[in-house]
């Protein structure tokens, strides 16, 4: 009776030794957990910028006079020698010694200007030749399979890039003609005017295009050289945005530039002309002082992709870094700093096990891995401070 009393008086002692074991024994905490995978890695410098017409022109006054209010508004368009304004000279300033010698020196200044605007076309004429070149020895490489995509890409950018430029040097150009034909007539008119009925002088439009802003929208008194009118082409936009200038030397001329939340379906193409080579100090909203440069891009998509979008219109640029078709990634919330490197937890056999890691690079979501998991690993998301090397975890169920 004894033993059996003894034998029973065991069996209860280790059953509740396991009851309070178990109950005093820590419970795992309970982890978001995700698997290293491996996948594509697009990396980009995401900035608000704005669009705004590439080339801009600001139509002024050849001569002192009353200007007529004009009846053309923001938004019309406009084309070559269609009349925009009418002004009434002055004759006295006209007779002026002085007045003459100003515009004598705006006539010369307006021819010189003509001349640089030939040269420029020309020059940029060459370019496309060259681009054009270019392009024909690239496609007879691709044929053979001895150039890459990416460098056919290159290829067809700059030569893309060439011709918008001749477009551009021959807008200059019908600007600096109209410019000298009007400073040519001022001058005409200043030494011809004695003795002449009064007449009016009519401003035209020196491009195809559209009037961005009306300057003078009431009948004024306007000097040489007052602004008028800005003409402008919306079929030849650019995007630009400010971006720090350590984000900024990763960004290369032809870059692939992506453009959403501008207000229209879908997204816009673009492809980065230029970084500006000089920067700038602006304050954050956060009263931080940042180096920032403007990032140039010309628009891809044709004016009817993007109709509605205008001049100065508000817009969301991710411009295209670093494209990597396979890496090993691991989200980026799973990262933290153990000193000066980077680490995670790995789940192993229910436990937290603290894991050195190499990082590459990285977007706002995953980062690629180069030494330290492997694919399949399994590691802990947004680990707290109660998270250490070697607690017991447990992976929370997913919805």
């Amino acid at each position: 009776m004894k033993r059996r009393t003894v034998i029973g008086v065991s069996a209860a002692a280790v059953v509740a030794g396991g009851l309070v074991w178990t109950a005093l024994r820590p419970r795992p905490v309970v982890v978001e957990v995700e698997t290293v995978r491996p996948g594509p890695l697009r990396v980009t410098v995401d900035e608000d910028g704005r669009v705004r017409v590439r080339e801009r022109y600001v139509l002024s006054s050849p001569l002192s006079g009353t200007l007529l209010r004009p009846s053309v508004r923001a938004g019309d368009p406009c084309t070559p020698g269609a009349t925009l304004a009418r002004i009434v000279p002055v004759a006295p300033p006209l007779l002026d010694a002085r007045t003459r010698s100003e515009v004598l020196a705006r006539a010369r200044a307006a021819d010189d200007a003509a001349q640089r605007a030939e040269a420029t076309l020309a020059l940029a004429r060459n370019e496309l030749e060259q681009g054009e070149r270019n392009l024909a020895r690239a496609r007879q490489l691709g044929a053979a399979g001895s150039i890459s995509q990416e460098a056919m890409e290159r290829i067809q950018t700059e030569r893309a890039a060439r011709a918008r430029d001749v477009e551009v040097a021959e807008r200059g150009r019908d600007v600096a003609r109209h410019e000298r034909d009007a400073a040519r007539a001022a001058l005409l008119r200043t030494q011809d005017h004695r003795g002449q009925p009064e007449d009016v002088w009519e401003v035209t439009c020196p491009i195809q295009g559209l009037v961005l802003r009306v300057l003078q929208e009431s009948e004024a008194v306007v000097q040489p050289g007052t602004a008028l009118f800005e003409l402008g082409d919306l079929g030849a936009m650019e995007a630009v945005a400010d971006v720090l200038t350590t984000e900024a030397v990763a960004i290369r001329p032809g870059a692939e530039v992506v453009i959403d939340r501008w207000g229209g379906e879908g997204t816009l193409q673009a492809r980065v002309r230029r970084v500006e080579p000089s920067a700038f100090t602006k304050v954050s909203a956060l009263g931080v002082e940042e180096q920032r440069v403007n990032v140039v891009a010309d628009l891809v998509d044709l004016p009817e992709r993007r109709r509605g979008l205008g001049d100065g219109f508000r817009v969301e640029l991710h411009v295209v870094t670093a494209d990597l078709p396979r890496a090993l990634l691991v989200p980026l919330g799973a990262l933290f700093h153990q000193g000066e490197r980077w680490s995670v937890f790995r789940v192993e056999s229910g436990r937290a096990a603290l894991r050195p890691v190499t990082v590459g690079l990285h977007n706002a979501r995953v980062a690629e891995v180069k030494d330290g998991l492997a694919e399949g690993d399994t590691v802990v998301l947004y680990p707290g401070e109660a998270l250490e090397d070697g607690t017991r975890v447990a992976p929370r169920a997913r919805r």
